[in-house]
């Protein structure tokens, strides 16, 4: 697929994917819209950040019928940022669009009440938010669903994880039989099964893998924390270059909070963004984290999931995340679109583990460290254990004469080693013929 012109989309959709630069299809785009079209539900694995959102908001628009004053399309997220964003996308489609569609964003902390009486007097032909706030406009009789004809499930495993599959499950209940589900998920748990096979007969599955674990345009470093104090470090490591905008993951709500007083001591503006925030206020956080108002942003993993902030040049990992396919989220946050981000993960020698987890998740670290106001290269944090390999691979007698050698000191004590080692050598040469001959 060269071009999104082979879709065959309403021109105002063309008017709207030029304004965001929109050329070519990503690959979940070129694989899945086709199908979407021909009113296929599909599943479609794919990680964040490969164009999930407008795979099945393109289709959606496409079929849209603006004359008609009900609810088409539900999309369901398990976060209220991921919806915002979600919306904002849906906003900016609908703009070009020679004709009023009406999009309705409902998530939870915000006024149920109010959102009611909206209700009474029109209904939106496109519902985007967290599925307990639109199920409870649906039990209220407030919000009327019964003819939408697709049904979005986005981050489905999230949405799994976080407890509002069965939420989910009372939205898709209330919909028609001849309903067309789109499901999208990073991964596809064994638990989430079920619900699929429920809903959807026969779906077009798309398993679209990422030819690289992490971007290769994002440097991954890895820093020791080793004798050093954690906070001073990520403050040294934000200012000592000048990131666009700085992304700090932490594990915990009491650390992101730690975290941002220290820094905020120091005199930088930062962000924080965590689930302890309210809605309200998290909202407009976000916003101005998009309007570029803040250089550095402290975040737990509730930002690494489908929340795309335009422009991350650095993401710094405070921790190890408990859950590790949360590291490949938070790392993708930069390095996007073909832009060169940064990844720094900061680790305790207690955690080397975690860290041969990650690398047989096939992440490779560049190992760093910070000296003299500088980041500079350091050395492999396994190179004792290869450096014993290689002494194990060594003929026993043979080492001890390297040894002694080399603490004599005598001259041609160098010449000497090689002798013994090329002599160890003619020996197990010697030694394989012989077996070679007796086998024959």
């Amino acid at each position: 697929m060269a071009n999104f012109r082979e879709f065959n989309f309403k021109e105002y959709i063309y008017q709207a994917l030029d304004e965001i630069n929109f050329k070519e299809p990503t690959e979940v785009q070129a694989r899945l819209i086709p199908t979407i079209l021909k009113g296929k539900s599909v599943v479609g694995q794919s990680q964040t950040g490969s164009g999930k959102t407008h795979t099945f908001l393109l289709p959606i628009f496409q079929n849209l019928n603006a004359q008609k004053d009900e609810v088409q399309a539900v999309i369901t997220t398990p976060s209220r940022e991921l919806a915002y964003q979600i919306y904002e996308a849906a906003k900016q489609l609908a703009k070009f669009s020679p004709e009023n569609i009406w999009i309705q964003n409902y998530v939870g902390g915000t006024d149920k009440q109010r959102q009611i009486e909206k209700l009474k007097s029109h209904q939106p032909q496109l519902v985007i938010g967290t599925p307990g706030r639109i199920l409870d406009l649906v039990r209220e009789n407030a919000l009327d669903i019964h003819n939408a004809h697709y049904l979005v499930v986005d981050e489905a495993d999230m949405t799994l994880d976080l407890g509002f599959l069965k939420e989910t499950d009372a939205i898709a209940s209330t919909l028609p039989k001849d309903l067309q589900m789109l499901v999208f998920s990073a991964t596809i748990p064994e638990k989430l099964r079920p619900f699929l096979r429920k809903y959807m007969y026969n779906p077009v599955i798309e398993v679209v893998a990422n030819k690289h674990v992490i971007s290769p345009t994002i440097d991954n470093w890895l820093i020791s924390t080793k004798g050093r104090d954690r906070n001073k470090l990520i403050y040294d490591l934000l200012t000592m270059g000048e990131p666009y905008l700085a992304l700090v993951f932490a594990n915990t709500k009491e650390r992101a909070d730690e975290l941002t007083n220290y820094l905020r001591s120091q005199g930088l503006k930062v962000a924080k963004v965590h689930g302890g925030i309210q809605p309200r206020q998290r909202k407009r956080i976000m916003r101005e984290i998009q309007n570029l108002d803040y250089q550095f942003v402290v975040a737990t993993d509730l930002a690494a999931r489908g929340i795309d902030i335009e422009g991350v040049s650095h993401v710094i990992n405070d921790d190890i995340p408990e859950d590790l396919e949360f590291f490949v989220h938070r790392v993708g946050r930069t390095g996007r679109n073909g832009m060169k981000g940064t990844a720094i993960t900061l680790y305790e020698p207690s955690e080397e583990k975690l860290i041969d987890e990650l690398e047989s998740m096939g992440v490779h670290f560049v190992p760093k460290a910070v000296k003299n106001g500088e980041i500079v290269d350091s050395y492999d944090r396994n190179r004792r254990e290869k450096r014993q390999t290689r002494k194990e691979s060594m003929d026993p007698k043979l080492r001890g004469f390297v040894k002694k050698e080399k603490k004599k000191r005598k001259p041609g004590y160098k010449k000497k080693i090689k002798q013994a080692i090329k002599r160890d050598e003619q020996q197990k040469r010697r030694i394989a013929r012989r077996q070679a001959r007796k086998m024959k």
